[in-house]
């Protein structure tokens, strides 16, 4: 018999070991693949939507007699700019929301039809920062800084001044349906009936 068996052999040890190694970085690369999986899927859930706001938000009846003050929103899911202020919104709600009601209107349902025509809403993100009984203290529009957000905030839930009552930043443009010809509770019929 032959001492230089087939299984022995130099050739088939380096293959084996080869094989070894491919299957090693193979492994390696999964897993890594799989963890930068979990991670990225951990990340994507924990980012605030839009329906999570409005799910966790204040209704807008509750906001009106609770004795609070509040900040209402109209905003809708196809808005870039809602969607870039919402993670800004969540942090600013978990540090006011036991002080200031927040309200999430969607301009795409018409059941905010008459919120819509009484506040002028023509641009979204639209804010509207409201006294203890529902008295509009200050407007804006657009993205806006998360300093001035938390600056008006904060002066609300205290019952101060609000500092900037003249904050417009970009908006999404939005044109809510004029209300049928002879309806005198339309803020923009200007009163021609």
């Amino acid at each position: 018999m032959s001492t230089d068996s087939p299984v022995n052999s130099p050739e088939k040890s380096e293959v084996t070991v080869g094989k070894r190694v491919r299957n090693l970085l193979v492994v390696i690369v999964a897993i890594a693949l799989s963890v930068a999986l979990v991670l990225g899927l951990r990340t994507e859930t924990s980012s605030t939507s839009l329906a999570q706001l409005d799910k966790q938000s204040t209704p807008l009846d509750v906001a009106l007699t609770n004795d609070k003050p509040s900040l209402m929103e109209f905003y809708a899911n196809w808005c870039t700019v809602c969607q870039k202020m919402a993670p800004d919104m969540a942090e600013l709600e978990k540090q006011y929301g036991d002080r200031i009601n927040f309200v999430m209107l969607n301009v795409d349902n018409t059941k905010w039809l008459p919120e819509m025509l009484k506040y002028r809403v023509d641009g979204i993100p639209h804010f509207i920062f409201l006294g203890k009984k529902g008295d509009i203290l200050v407007q804006a529009i657009g993205d806006l800084p998360r300093t001035i957000m938390a600056g008006n905030l904060e002066a609300l839930a205290v019952g101060s001044p609000l500092p900037y009552t003249q904050a417009t930043g970009a908006a999404s443009k939005f044109s809510a349906p004029v209300a049928p010809e002879g309806n005198e509770d339309d803020p923009r019929a200007h009163g021609n009936s």
